[in-house]
């Protein structure tokens, strides 16, 4: 249930606070060439107008808010959002399964179709940061627990790092949606991060699409910058 309208497998995330800023960068770039993702800074900034302008320029729009509550709360949540013709949106896997099947109702009751994928466990958490919340096992294997019930619960993927994502597709197979951030170029800054895939590393690692944000973002000329990673990745 791919409703994208263009098959460009990059998502450039708008990390931006303020939305002047996202719909400049969207002004400079190709809707044909990428999707663009939307966080909770900038919906929370801007609301729900920002996404419908963005859809209205022609991009397909990953809405990337991570509800996490009761079921029937994020249900609701999850057919509002799809109403705003998002092309994906998330949610925790962590609320269980019963809150997947919720926000997959909600979604189908919205009358659209975007894909509807789950977060494991987030990037920035380590394997202390799991022990904190009472999760006794090893972090790979509860990326993989959480994935499986969100692959049983109907759910079209799940958002993983690129580290995780040969272990995902060698798992649980094909057609299930492997999104994964941390994405750099091999041309691009390190900046804070020490340990980085490349785009093709990450599409051979089984990736589906990568979300990348300040090698795009902040270069001198994003267009050119989103051409380059095309041009790495043979897309184009």
């Amino acid at each position: 249930m791919n409703t994208a309208n263009n098959d460009a497998r990059i998502v450039v995330a708008l990390d931006y606070a303020k939305p002047q800023d996202a719909l400049a960068l969207a002004a400079r770039l190709d809707p044909s060439l990428c999707k663009l993702k939307i966080g909770k800074e900038l919906f929370t900034a801007s609301g729900p107008q920002l996404v419908e302008q963005l859809v209205g320029r022609g991009y397909d729009i990953f809405l990337d808010l991570k509800f996490h509550d009761i079921p029937t709360t994020v249900g609701k949540a999850c057919e509002a959002a799809s109403r705003l013709g998002v092309w994906m949106l998330n949610v925790h896997a962590s609320g269980g399964s019963d809150m997947m099947k919720a926000a997959l109702e909600g979604v189908r009751r919205s009358g659209r179709s975007p894909l509807l994928i789950a977060v494991t466990v987030l990037t920035s958490m380590n394997q202390a940061a799991l022990n904190q919340v009472g999760v006794t096992g090893d972090l790979r294997s509860q990326v993989l627990n959480l994935a499986r019930l969100t692959k049983q619960s109907g759910l079209h993927g799940v958002v993983c790092s690129a580290q995780e994502a040969e272990m995902l597709r060698a798992e649980i197979g094909a057609g299930f949606c492997l999104v994964t951030p941390g994405i750099r170029p091999k041309t691009a800054s390190l900046d804070d991060q020490s340990r980085v895939v490349t785009p093709a590393q990450a599409i051979a690692n089984g990736a589906d699409y990568l979300v990348i944000g300040r090698p795009i973002t902040q270069a001198e000329d994003p267009l050119s910058a989103l051409q380059a990673i095309h041009q790495e990745l043979q897309l184009r």
